[in-house]
């Protein structure tokens, strides 16, 4: 049984007949007939009888149809309860973002968030594979994931709202020879040992890009997820980097270059499912997200404006 067949049950016993209850439901007296019929279907005793020419409630008719109010109740109670839910402005939202994203946007959020009447941010880091980044959502309201400018789009399973194109630069000691120059090619870095991912991150496909511009292979000589610890290796001379732009907080041992040749730059997207924006809170996220991207964009996480160029220089 459903609520519909309950409801045309309830109302068969307060309007008399089938022609009724159809009249009151705009429906043909057929459909009546037929969801009775499968209402019947499900109850081991009769429901109606006939009394002449009308379709009447029998005595557990009657005992379901006043039990049909009290299922009605509690639904239209359910549906406000989710529609109170839905419009409440300060409920609980889930935000799982990869590490350079979490450094960058969280910290704004949380300011942006702050005060009654406002979303509760729940954060989390995720650091996964790209093509795992759409399964997150099924755990969190809001996911922050990337992936690198030209790469096939994400899967119509969920929904994307781009926040960043976010150039990827060449990181180097301040001190480093390639330093003074205001971009560097491929052929420049190709010598150079590298620090960069691990297989199934975005930046590896434009370390392979590097190197099939070079016309060489490129010696990767650390694996290391983590931009901030990237950041030391390079100043410790362990190598050069691929650094995001705008994300990563500045090292003042570090240099950034733009590299020139190679499509470098990612995309940093909000991931969630359709269902989750009904929600008001979540809706206010999302729009406090697209806030915090123009902030980044032209403010560094320092407070410092951005070169002409959008290069972060050393010391």
């Amino acid at each position: 049984m459903d609520e519909r067949q309950l409801r045309i049950l309830r109302e068969l016993g307060e309007l008399g007949s089938v022609t009724a209850v159809a009249e009151a439901l705009l429906v043909t007296p057929s459909a009546i007939s037929q969801q009775l019929r499968l209402l019947q279907r499900a109850i081991a005793v009769p429901l109606t009888e006939r009394q002449g020419r009308r379709l009447v409630l029998t005595d557990a008719g009657q005992a379901l149809a006043g039990a049909a109010v009290e299922v009605e109740t509690a639904l239209a109670r359910a549906r406000h309860t989710v529609e109170e839910f839905v419009e409440r402005p300060d409920g609980e939202v889930s935000v799982a973002a990869f590490h350079s994203a979490a450094t960058a946007f969280f910290p704004l959020l949380l300011r942006a968030l702050a005060g009654p009447g406002r979303p509760v941010p729940r954060l989390v880091d995720e650091d996964v594979p790209q093509e795992d980044f759409p399964r997150l959502t099924r755990e969190y309201d809001i996911v922050l994931a990337h992936r690198l400018h030209h790469a096939p789009p994400w899967p119509d399973t969920v929904a994307a709202t781009t926040l960043l194109r976010e150039p990827l630069d060449v990181a180097m000691p301040a001190g480093h020879p390639l330093a003074a120059k205001r971009r560097v090619t491929p052929r420049d870095v190709a010598e150079e040992p590298w620090i960069t991912v691990h297989d199934g991150f975005p930046v590896l496909a434009v370390i392979e890009a590097v190197a099939a511009a070079a016309g060489r292979r490129l010696h990767l000589a650390h694996r290391i997820n983590e931009f901030a610890v990237v950041a030391e290796v390079v100043a410790a001379g362990g190598g050069i980097a691929l650094m995001p732009r705008w994300t990563m907080r500045p090292h003042p041992a570090l240099v950034l270059r733009p590299l020139s040749g190679v499509q470098a730059r990612r995309h940093i997207d909000a991931l969630y499912r359709p269902e989750r924006t009904a929600r008001s809170a979540v809706r206010t996220v999302l729009t406090e997200l697209r806030h915090a991207a123009r902030t980044i964009q032209h403010t560094d996480v320092t407070g410092g404006e951005t070169s002409p160029e959008g290069v972060r220089g050393g010391a």
